[in-house]
């Protein structure tokens, strides 16, 4: 076991994850977009964004480990950083990654027993998932100017497809650029983030697509794959009920 006594992340989901796993103390260092929990965003050094890491700022900190993500980091940073101080990247793309994560992290933090308990209840809220009755395209919109969307091969994608929404972005891969005028959605969902979506962008839309169904949603329950995805079932089930009669 590692047992690390000063951690870095540099992940807001993996933040919240460690918190949960009880490692408040050993937290020693985290992004500004680390925003969960509120103690632990108000408490603890930040270290710039997680694409804009503070080096020095980090190597002020001597942390035993930091956490870092194939997607959300920059690679050169990274790479920086393992010159002096151990780095666990992690690679998440769907939700059997994620519960990998979950466990590999929760090993190195000596944390095993607290990473079973979390897996066995994320897979059961899922398991447990109704999903809709007939499945429904959708266009999930993360970006404004330009409009940008979720490939085949992200996460969200998976979260979507497990309710029985299809993804109508499929044929890309990764966060592509939608030419609205040649997708037909029966379903619009506007993240709240990374782009703050809001009540005019769906009165915006309107004209584009008038028979379309739009809905303001959570990104965290789509996106954040650490210790938020025990809520995750519970929001979709109502996101589905909604939607469907």
């Amino acid at each position: 076991m590692l047992n690390p006594v000063r951690i870095v992340s540099t992940v807001p989901s993996q933040t919240e994850l460690l918190s949960y796993l009880g490692l408040d103390n050993e937290l020693v260092g985290i992004t500004k977009f680390c925003v969960h929990p509120e103690h632990i965003y108000r408490s603890k050094t930040r270290i710039g964004g997680t694409k804009d890491l503070d080096i020095a700022g980090i190597r002020a900190l001597s942390p035993d480990l930091i956490l870092a993500n194939k997607e959300e980091n920059d690679k050169d940073q990274v790479t920086e950083l393992s010159k002096t101080f151990k780095v666990h990247v992690t690679d998440v793309h769907d939700l059997p990654s994620a519960l990998d994560m979950i466990k590999e992290v929760s090993r190195m933090t000596d944390k095993e027993e607290e990473g079973r308990n979390l897996i066995d209840e994320i897979q059961r809220g899922f398991d447990e998932l109704a999903i809709l009755s007939s499945s429904k395209s959708v266009l999930y919109l993360i970006w404004k100017n330009p409009w940008m969307s979720v490939g085949r091969d992200t996460f969200i994608r998976d979260i979507l497809s497990r309710c029985g929404f299809k993804n109508v972005m499929d044929h890309e891969t990764r966060y592509p650029e939608v030419d609205l005028a040649h997708v037909t959605p029966e379903l619009v969902f506007l993240s709240s983030e990374p782009y703050p979506f809001k009540e005019n962008h769906i009165d915006e839309l309107r004209s584009q697509f008038p028979l379309t169904q739009f809905h303001l949603v959570n990104g965290e329950y789509f996106s954040w794959y650490g210790s938020r995805l025990v809520g995750s079932p519970r929001y979709l089930s109502g996101l589905i009920d909604a939607i469907q009669p």
